[in-house]
């Protein structure tokens, strides 16, 4: 059994539904004088909304088909769940880009940048973005909700109250990932552990647990085995997305990634790498990088010296045997699950595509 839905569907289905939920509203309500402010919202929101890669959706879909009956339609209901999800991550992102006072995502100005110019104002453009967040926030609640009231779908008020919790897991592990900054650099085990029990709140909530747990219930598997299923899976196939995710802004570059290449190491953020990197290396590159990460801005030639220590302590090398042991746990986790044989390898290859081939297998780099 396969979804014949594809990321151009998605793309398709994403921008229907946003421009729907964003224009259902009572004209008349607005002052005419205020209307292109909230049309330069409207549009950013559409603009956020594309790119992306679409796993999120691409996974919910195939959880949904490896425990149901398959053939998925264009204008299926858990087509629809699926985009919420993506359109939840939009609203994630431009939020963080906010903390993270970004530049570029997806190759292209962030959202409040885009507004920022818009209004020629930086606390009006920030602020804007913010509002924009919330909105695309609450329209995927809106959207899953209307999804899930479909009687085809199974376990809807179960299904509902794991979209939320989603939500919430994501505003705790931002919330931690912000505490994260405060911990020692000379505690490098630590942060080592702080940082992967953000990965689990941040990320893996609805990069990957939410939407196999959303998926598999969806289609009937009882709440609570869908739960420990997709946490089963999703726990370390998320972890390891982030890690690679981490790792990219060390090896990457910005033509692939989309963001500039060391943006962690300009702006100070603790990292797993990091951490790792502190652990391994010796008094002077370690005084080093701590001297780097804790002073008040980072040069050109800071980010440079710390990225080629992140390489040469070899944490670069270490953080790729995590990815790839923690990818021997999800394809563990895959075939003990109460899943359809033949569809396991489905889900594998989904899976597989949400970490680079080349950090799935542990050598040098």
């Amino acid at each position: 059994m396969q979804t014949n839905v594809d990321t151009r569907t998605i793309d398709a289905r994403i921008m229907e539904l946003t421009e729907q939920w964003m224009h259902d509203r009572d004209e008349d309500m607005v002052t005419p004088s205020l209307e292109p402010t909230l049309g330069v919202m409207f549009n950013e929101g559409l603009n956020a909304n594309q790119g992306g890669k679409r796993l999120r959706a691409l996974l919910s879909l195939a959880a949904f088909d490896a425990y149901g009956q398959g053939g998925l339609d264009d204008d299926s209901h858990m087509l629809d769940l699926a985009c919420a999800i993506e359109i939840y991550q939009t609203s994630a992102l431009i939020h963080d880009d906010i903390i993270d006072d970004s530049l570029l995502r997806r190759g292209k100005p962030t959202a409040h940048i885009v507004l920022q110019q818009a209004t020629r104002s930086s606390s009006d453009g920030k602020g804007l973005a913010l509002m924009l967040g919330n909105m695309l926030a609450t329209a995927s609640t809106d959207i899953a909700a209307t999804a899930l009231a479909n009687p085809t779908m199974q376990h809807p008020k179960a299904n509902l109250h794991t979209f939320l919790d989603m939500q919430r897991a994501v505003e705790i592990g931002q919330g931690l990932d912000l505490g994260a900054e405060s911990i020692s650099l000379k505690e490098p085990s630590e942060l080592v552990e702080a940082s992967l029990n953000v990965f689990a709140w941040k990320t893996a909530s609805y990069t990957t647990i939410a939407p196999l747990e959303l998926g598999l219930c969806a289609s009937g598997m009882a709440p609570d085995r869908a739960k420990q299923n997709a946490r089963a899976i999703g726990v370390p196939l998320g972890t390891a997305f982030q890690l690679a995710d981490d790792l990219l802004d060390v090896v990457g570059t910005t033509g692939s990634t989309g963001k500039p290449i060391g943006g962690d190491v300009r702006k100070g953020k603790r990292t797993v790498l990091l951490a790792d990197a502190l652990v391994a290396a010796n008094k002077k590159d370690a005084d080093t990088l701590i001297h780097i990460y804790e002073s008040h801005s980072r040069s050109d030639e800071d980010v440079r010296t710390a990225l080629n220590l992140l390489v040469t302590t070899g944490s670069v090398q270490t953080s790729r045997q995590r990815i790839a042991q923690l990818w021997e746990q999800t394809q563990a986790a895959i075939n003990e699950a109460e899943l359809a044989p033949n569809s396991k390898a489905t889900l594998k290859d989904i899976c597989a595509q949400f970490i680079p081939q080349a950090f799935l297998q542990v050598g040098s780099f």
